[in-house]
């Protein structure tokens, strides 16, 4: 799907002269305010944003202070499975 967003003329050339490209910075915006109201997951914005790994979704995160949502039971499992693999 390829939404259209429509700005006036006049504040186009505002947004542009900005930091990078205005569809990304939209899309990393949506995004974002998309994950902190938890409509999508971590996952979820991770492929919406195009991110290969974990580790660059958590920099993105880190980077526009947002918090990571990592509950107590996220860390039981990733003890439960580093114990079913000997660690």
């Amino acid at each position: 799907m390829n939404p259209t967003v429509l700005i006036p003329d006049d504040l186009v050339g505002h947004f542009n002269a900005a930091d990078g490209d205005l569809s990304r910075r939209g899309l990393e915006a949506f995004g974002l305010e998309q994950y902190k109201s938890g409509y999508i997951t971590e996952d979820g914005l991770r492929r919406l944003l195009g991110f290969d790994t974990r580790y660059q979704l958590d920099g993105f995160l880190k980077a526009h202070d947002a918090r990571i949502d990592y509950t107590i039971e996220d860390f039981r499992c990733e003890v439960d499975s580093l114990k079913r693999l000997g660690f």
